[in-house]
């Protein structure tokens, strides 16, 4: 071996012993409920210690002072043990997940998003298949874990009959489905999810705010149109050059996703029928929204955006029956929806693989309530914000650092939702303070919570893709995980941090009716309702 050839042996041994060591503080670190738990303790002893030296801050919204409280004061402990059901219950995103989910167990389990994964895979020309498949990964955000196991196989297999690379096909679905998964072509049930938890926070501090389903769409959107083309370029040009020419073929790999996204007649059928119980349901509310003399889902006495508001309520419930309409659809015309208790069955089996979230959501909404209980949220946004102003960093700065620390924390804590309701209650309104809207702020973590979902072995679907990896590469390792997919998450981060900084710098609306910039209302009477104002960037 040459002096030239001896680093990169080093370079790939320290490598292996650097993950060595995260993946071990990762599996040193609690479960994510007990990490919450952790949170509530330490909120209750500094309720303690803010009552007792009596912390508190005026609310720039409505003139109010708050006053921080003890957790175990009397009235506080009574809240905890009387309102525990109704706390849980009352947990925004709660609601809205299991909603959607009920509709997308049907779409999954008949059969559908699988369908559309690989038949849409297998019809790809060669000279588009690296954007497409990237494409592909981002419109399977909606299949759950439907796209692992359906997309990234196959198009490996698919590369491999294309003369190409198969781990390159990996890298790239991979890439698109959980590299990119901030972007959203649709929104879907995480866009609810996490709009869910940051509209409890942003009432914090003002409680008439309001944040629609939509709120991020454009930026999600812009996600993906500006990550393709990278995508695109580092697969055809770095990747795949740097894996060699494929010329050797993998039993274990091809079996494996052999069968994947075959559409017979009946499947061909079952999509057809989808498509028109897609379009009915696209009609029904387009007709609850502009049909003449009846539009319940207009709001008539607002002006601007907010005469949407209605609409983008109904979205909860317009994908459920979008998902349930079309997974019934095809299952009934493939067989695997014989009757209306398979039906039932596939939506009882959704929610039942719920139940981890469901225990989850339990801790997250005590930890957000709370947080409103004891008045530390707002208190410590109002006196972050003044801080924030007297160091006078620009905003873009500010929402970079909060992808930055989102990206870091990725490496250790998989869960995107326990990371944002520990999060949410401050910096949420903190950053309205200094102008910021909290559908802007959204955008930013969920950014950073996206980069290193690629690099992490900590990340629930790693060993899954590894394991792909090693049936058309026996030998491929964890360190050679990591070094297949590092330029994308190295690219993902420099684009994510230019898009903030593109948004924030323009004042670009995030989404329908969703500015990034937030304004204070101004203060209002004591006895005059707090009316916020929505004003266009």
């Amino acid at each position: 071996m040459t002096d030239t050839e001896a680093p990169p042996a080093d370079t790939g041994r320290r490598k292996r012993n650097w993950l060595d060591r995260i993946e071990a503080m990762g599996n040193a670190l609690p479960d994510p409920v007990f990490i919450l738990l952790f949170c509530i303790g330490v909120l209750v002893a500094a309720s303690v210690v803010a009552d007792f030296t009596q912390w508190s801050a005026i609310n720039p919204v409505t003139g109010e002072r708050l006053q921080a409280q003890s957790l175990l004061s009397g009235a506080n402990v009574a809240r905890l043990l009387v309102d525990m059901p109704k706390t849980l219950t009352s947990f925004p995103p709660l609601g809205l997940v299991l909603v959607v989910m009920i509709g997308a167990a049907v779409a999954e389990r008949s059969g559908l998003f699988a369908a559309l994964l690989g038949g849409g895979v297998r019809r790809l020309h060669t000279r588009f298949l690296t954007p497409a498949v990237f494409i592909i990964g981002l419109f399977s955000h909606h299949a759950s874990d439907a796209a692992y196991v359906v997309l990234i196989p196959l198009a490996a297999l698919v590369y491999a009959k294309a003369g190409r690379h198969p781990l390159a096909g990996i890298a790239i679905a991979y890439a698109g489905i959980s590299g990119a998964f901030a972007g959203n072509v649709i929104p879907g049930q995480f866009d609810l999810l996490m709009l869910g938890i940051t509209a409890p926070a942003a009432q914090l501090l003002d409680p008439s705010f309001t944040v629609n389903p939509l709120g991020n769409w454009w930026f999600t959107l812009a996600i993906g149109v500006v990550f393709t083309p990278i995508a695109w370029f580092l697969t055809d040009r770095v990747v795949e050059p740097r894996l060699g020419v494929w010329d050797g073929d993998s039993a274990a790999g091809e079996a494996e996703a052999a069968g994947l996204g075959v559409l017979g007649p009946a499947q061909k059928r079952g999509l057809r029928r989808a498509g028109v119980a897609a379009l009915l349901v696209v009609g029904l509310f387009a007709a609850l929204t502009l049909w003449p003399g009846f539009s319940p889902l207009v709001d008539h006495e607002a002006v601007g955006p907010r005469r949407l508001a209605p609409f983008y309520g109904a979205l909860i419930a317009a994908f459920m029956l979008l998902f349930v309409s079309t997974g019934w659809a095809y299952g009934a015309a493939t067989g695997t929806i014989r009757s209306h208790r398979e039906l039932v069955k596939m939506m009882a089996e959704g929610l039942k693989s719920m139940a981890p979230y469901i225990v989850l959501a339990f801790f997250a909404a005590h930890f957000v309530a709370m947080f409103s209980w004891s008045n530390l949220g707002p208190v410590l946004a109002v006196k972050g914000a003044e801080g924030l102003k007297q160091l006078a960093l620009p905003l873009p700065l500010l929402l970079v650092g909060l992808l930055m620390m989102s990206s870091v924390l990725d490496l250790v804590i998989g869960s995107a939702s326990a990371k944002w309701s520990a999060m949410a209650p401050v910096v949420v309104p903190m950053l309205m303070l200094l102008g910021v809207s909290p559908e802007m702020t959204t955008a930013s973590y969920r950014m950073g919570d996206s980069i290193f979902n690629i690099v992490t072995p900590l990340a629930s679907n790693f060993p899954l893709v590894l394991i792909m990896c090693q049936q058309w590469k026996p030998k491929f390792g964890v360190g050679s995980m990591i070094a297949l997919m590092l330029p994308y998450s190295a690219a993902f981060g420099a684009a994510g941090m230019l898009l903030i900084l593109t948004w924030v710098g323009f004042q670009l609306p995030v989404g329908p009716g969703a500015p990034a910039a937030y304004h204070l209302p101004q203060p209002a009477a004591a006895a005059a309702p707090v009316v916020p104002q929505v004003v266009a960037p």
